[in-house]
């Protein structure tokens, strides 16, 4: 049977595991999408902007 130190050593393992499994989930799943989704609108609004000052420019022109 394991002794205790085992027994510590492989409950420290099991949590490791499993945290890193859930973090994996959670970044996958939610983060890296919420990350990406908020890049694309953010370059969106950035071309919208730089339109906007474009025509701007041309009509004062």
């Amino acid at each position: 049977m394991f002794e205790f130190d085992q027994y510590l050593g492989f409950l420290a393992f099991a949590a490791i595991l499993t945290i890193g499994f859930w973090l994996m989930i959670f970044l996958t799943a939610f983060a890296i999408p919420y990350w990406i989704t908020g890049t694309m609108l953010e370059k969106r609004k950035m071309k919208k902007e730089a339109k906007k000052l474009e025509e701007e420019n041309k009509a004062n022109a």
